[in-house]
């Protein structure tokens, strides 16, 4: 015959533990899981190479653009951002990009006009700065001093 006694320490401790596991098992069942709407969706931003590539890219977003960029110049991510930078960085982070891992190299902007930017009658353009083959950052942006900036996203937030 086997006696064994369990004191009420014992027992609150496999109660205790028993109901934790009972919670957590619960909130894994009963939970919702939820996509974030703001998320940036799945964008392929690698392989870049040719201005087809690039073209293709951008309609992506639902933007057309003239084929030939207006402006194809190399730029260098400053190694200390000013607030400008801060804030344009910013910009890229909403799009699950990032531009501090790029300060001091050399990139291209490649800069297009937009043809189909509604509600807006001024000059539209598309900024795409490539490092290796690959988009790191970029924005549309209105050609007037006063105007906006905001990601590749239509729905973009203006700034």
């Amino acid at each position: 015959m086997f006696i064994t006694t369990l004191r009420s320490n014992t027992i609150k401790f496999i109660c205790i533990t028993a109901l934790s596991f009972l919670v957590v098992a619960a909130l894994v069942v009963f939970v919702p899981t939820y996509e974030s709407t703001s998320a940036p969706s799945k964008v392929n931003y690698q392989k870049v190479y040719s201005n087809s590539d690039r073209i293709d890219f951008i309609s992506q977003f639902g933007w057309n653009v003239n084929q030939t960029p207006i402006e194809e110049v190399e730029v260098t991510i400053p190694s200390e951002f000013d607030t400008v930078y801060v804030g344009y960085n910013d910009i890229q982070k909403t799009q699950g990009l990032d531009l501090a891992k790029y300060r001091g190299k050399e990139v291209v902007r490649y800069t297009y006009q937009v043809t189909n930017y509604e509600d807006y009658e001024g000059v539209v353009y598309i900024n795409l700065l490539v490092y290796r083959n690959k988009i790191i950052g970029g924005d549309v942006c209105s050609a007037d001093s006063a105007g906006f900036i905001h990601g590749f996203e239509k729905s973009g937030d203006d700034v």
